[in-house]
């Protein structure tokens, strides 16, 4: 029954990272430069999921494994007076908000679900100590 418990806990981890990922993602949209300020357009950022086992080799949930980053072409628009314009073009993050906003969903619902499994199991565990009383 912890066991349940725990592989939801580890969804709720995974979902947060996703999600603050995402809104990372969603913040340096526009962003052409790096934090140091050289011309090197921001890369969306993608959160890697596997399977967590425990020491036995039995599945305890869900894991982030590494933060990758999306080898997508940048965005590039003619705008020839933008200061960081290459030969006309500025190259822009290669990050796309509707896919954004679509993660961002899933990773709400996937978070939700979680709760839902959490309340089910303490809900059979409180049953279960009624039956035991």
């Amino acid at each position: 029954m912890f066991g349940a418990l725990d592989i939801s806990t580890s969804g709720l981890t995974a979902q947060r990272v996703r999600l603050n990922t995402v809104a990372a993602n969603i913040a340096n949209a526009n962003s052409t430069r790096d934090a140091s300020g050289a011309l090197r357009p921001y890369r969306r950022q993608v959160p890697l999921f596997a399977e967590a086992m425990d020491r036995a080799g039995r599945p305890r949930g869900v894991q982030v494994t590494e933060i990758a980053h999306d080898p997508s072409e940048f965005r590039k628009v003619y705008d020839p007076g933008h200061p960081d314009a290459v030969d006309g073009y500025v190259s822009y993050p290669n990050v796309d908000m509707a896919t954004e906003y679509v993660n961002a969903l899933e990773a709400t619902r996937a978070y939700e679900a979680n709760i839902t499994a959490i309340e089910a199991t303490k809900a059979m565990l409180s049953a279960s100590l009624r039956l035991l009383a």
